[in-house]
């Protein structure tokens, strides 16, 4: 019976030592350290040639490039990091910057890089073109921008902004790995005694960066002595300062829309009714072709006039009155992307202003195209360091900003003009089939917040132009119609029409509707009323002043109102 009994022990015995260490192999499975290495490449997502980014504590989604020995990156990288000042006309394979005072220029692969006073030798390329990508060397960008990049294996880390931060020295060998966990993948070894910088303590493991910026995880047990380290801001770059040039007090500007020589012979007239003017803008000049050729119907007689008037003179530069009178073909998209052709415009509108003694430049470009927009900015910062270093007062016309015209980039042109130029009006414009106010207050007063808010453009700065003509709008079915008519008849015409406006407290306007036959009627009323609500907002909100358009539109009330506003 015990013979037959032993093999069954021996056998349960066994089973119960296979269990043992089977269940043991789990436990201790469970408790030891992966040795798994992490596959560094995957980490970083990096292919050949790639360098993962590092900003601050962050890995970014974009990339820098190696090239024989020197990190780029590609210039929606630094635009979005780091300086969204640098220009790129692709025509003549240059990258252009232009500061307060002078542009550097610098070729696609050229290993130099020129400004006013001579050209400066690098050890690298500046900027390359792949493609439709322009690269842009990490240390070129430096001239540019206050930054520290270093460079890593797979990696390059960037300071954009300096602080404190807590470090702690490792107190053991370890390994800092992907993830909290002892079964994460290793990414690197640590050494006793290193230092990394704390960025998330948790219970048990903290989110750690070492000094060769690797960011991952290490176990809390072994890190020990803990401090606060204050980092040392790097100070290689001082941005430009903009100067500006403004009037004693606030702006209040006649337009004076001048459609030949002819035109000059007004001035005496308009400045009579130009009640409290202290700049003139008369409508002389206008591109006449895509070389950036303009027509004139300047007179300096006209300046001298108007200076003995005690009035300032800006001559004003559109891009389109010639081309409605003509029908040419005049491309501001031709002239602006073109380096040549832009500088030589602004070098032409300054030499002009100059040789007529005028006292400041308006820049009236309408109906630009997206397309445009970045080289309509380059040209305003080329123009602005021209006026600038010629004593020549900058200002420039703009819509009320929306989203939808938000290339005319009205923070740059707050930084590079004198005088940013609102044209409160065309809210329901000529020709456009939708009846309505062409400057309703809550129009003008929205306007304004956004140009003084969301664009951050210095309120001394910002001048709003007042409309002092309305639109008679005609219905008929589905077919409108418009006329225009100045607020020095309006009255007249409501007076004929036998209509008696009300007051709109919602336009704060006065308003009027009537039907004659099919044809229903509509006016919002520009007239001393509604200019007076204006002028409070435009007080309330302290800009730089007003604007008129135009001289020849406006009313003795009306100009009392504008006088009264200038010198308040």
């Amino acid at each position: 019976m015990k013979k037959k009994i032993i093999p069954v022990v021996v056998a349960l015995v066994l089973i119960a030592i296979v269990g043992i260490v089977g269940f043991g192999g789990k436990i201790l499975d469970k408790y030891t350290y992966s040795k798994e290495l992490a596959d560094l490449d995957e980490y970083y997502g990096v292919a050949e040639g790639e360098l993962a980014i590092v900003l601050q504590d962050e890995m970014v989604e974009e990339k820098a490039v190696l090239r024989d020995d020197a990190v780029y990156f590609d210039l929606d990288t630094v635009e979005r990091y780091l300086n969204e000042g640098f220009y790129v006309d692709v025509n003549e394979q240059k990258l252009l910057y232009t500061t307060a005072v002078d542009t550097i220029s610098t070729a696609f692969e050229g290993r130099e890089y020129s400004d006013r006073n001579g050209s400066y030798a690098t050890a690298y390329a500046t900027c390359y073109m792949q493609g439709d990508t322009l690269y842009v060397a990490a240390e070129y960008v430096k001239m540019f921008a206050n930054y520290s990049y270093a460079l890593f294996d797979r990696h390059v880390q960037m300071y954009t902004q300096w602080g404190e931060k807590q470090t702690m020295e490792v107190s053991k060998k370890t390994q800092i790995r992907v993830l909290g966990g002892i079964k994460s993948p290793i990414l690197r070894q640590l050494e006793k005694g290193e230092k990394v910088e704390v960025l998330e303590e948790m219970e048990t493991w903290s989110k750690v960066k070492t000094e060769d910026s690797i960011i991952g995880y290490v176990e809390n047990k072994r890190l020990a002595n803990a401090s606060v380290e204050t980092e040392t801001p790097v100070t290689d770059y001082v941005p430009e300062e903009y100067t500006s040039l403004s009037l004693p007090g606030k702006v209040s500007l006649g337009f004076h829309a001048i459609g030949g020589e002819g035109g000059n012979d007004t001035l005496a007239a308009m400045v009579a009714e130009g009640k409290g003017i202290n700049v003139i803008a008369p409508t002389w000049f206008s591109l006449v072709d895509n070389e950036g050729n303009f027509r004139s119907f300047a007179s300096s007689q006209y300046v001298e006039q108007a200076h003995g008037y005690g009035l300032q003179v800006w001559g004003v530069w559109d891009n389109f009155n010639y081309k409605n009178e003509t029908g040419a073909d005049v491309s501001s998209y031709q002239v602006l992307s073109s380096t040549a052709k832009r500088r030589q415009l602004a070098q032409s509108m300054v030499e002009t202003s100059l040789g007529l003694g005028l006292d400041g430049v308006n820049i009236d470009f309408e109906g630009l195209t997206v397309e445009c927009g970045e080289h309509y900015v380059q040209f305003l910062k080329e123009l602005s360091v021209l006026c600038r270093e010629s004593g020549l007062i900058l200002s420039v016309d703009n819509y009320v900003p929306f989203h939808f015209n938000d290339y005319y980039r009205l923070d740059i042109q707050g930084r590079v003009a004198d005088y940013v130029i609102i044209m409160g009006y065309d809210e329901h414009w000529h020709g456009s089939g939708d009846p309505g106010s062409v400057a309703s207050i809550e129009y003008v007063s929205n306007g304004l917040d956004r140009t003084l808010n969301d664009e951050q453009v210095p309120a001394e700065k910002v001048v709003n132009a007042l409309p002092f003509y309305t639109i008679l709008w005609q219905t008929e079915g589905a077919n409108v119609t418009d006329q225009y008519i100045t607020m020095n008849n309006v009255a007249d015409y409501l007076q004929r029409m036998n209509i008696q406006p009300e007051w709109d407290e919602t336009t704060c306007q006065n308003y009027a509707e009537w039907q004659s036959g099919n044809t229903t009627y509509q006016i919002w009323v520009e007239d001393p009323e509604s200019i007076a609500v204006k002028l409070n907002v435009m007080k309330a909100k302290g800009i730089g002043g007003v604007a008129v358009w135009r001289l020849g539109y406006g009313t003795p009330e009306a100009w009392d109102l504008i006088d009264a506003y200038a010198n308040y």
